[in-house]
């Protein structure tokens, strides 16, 4: 069961191999106590994008252990919010959940050169979704939750 004082957030894209994982760690590494968060992919790949793994750790976040995941109907129920990068219609709905959809570049088969610019969109995306539910450091969980 999710716990009501955090925000609780799920990033899907096709293969959760790159964007999905990005937005995933940055909002881990950025709202720490105070979320939840979920990634996976409708058609996961077998590993992480390499090229992600190196542009992140140049942000000081250690991906490598990460795997794709599949994704569920119960991680879409267990979430607040449901982002989406590209997956289309696989993603399904339920309903009182907000969706968004962040159209991004796919890192799929480029070079680190070519994904740190998606890397830096993703960030600012995530800390914008922070400042707009309310997530803000230092807080002991969400401002009106």
């Amino acid at each position: 069961m999710p716990d009501p004082r955090k925000l609780s957030v799920l990033f899907v894209c096709v293969h959760n191999a790159g964007r999905s994982q990005m937005a995933a760690a940055f909002l881990a590494h950025l709202g720490g106590d105070r979320v939840e968060v979920r990634s996976a992919g409708s058609a996961p790949a077998g590993a992480v994008n390499p090229a992600v793994v190196e542009a992140m750790a140049e942000k000081g976040i250690d991906l490598s252990a990460q795997t794709p995941k599949v994704l569920t109907a119960e991680a879409v129920q267990s979430s607040d919010i449901v982002i989406t990068m590209g997956c289309g219609d696989a993603c399904p709905v339920f309903p009182g959940k907000q969706y968004l959809d962040w159209e991004l570049h796919d890192p799929a088969g480029q070079g680190v050169d070519a994904v740190r610019p998606i890397r830096d969109e993703i960030e600012a995306r995530v800390r914008e979704l922070l400042s707009q539910n309310g997530v803000d450091r230092g807080t002991g969980g969400m401002r009106g939750r």
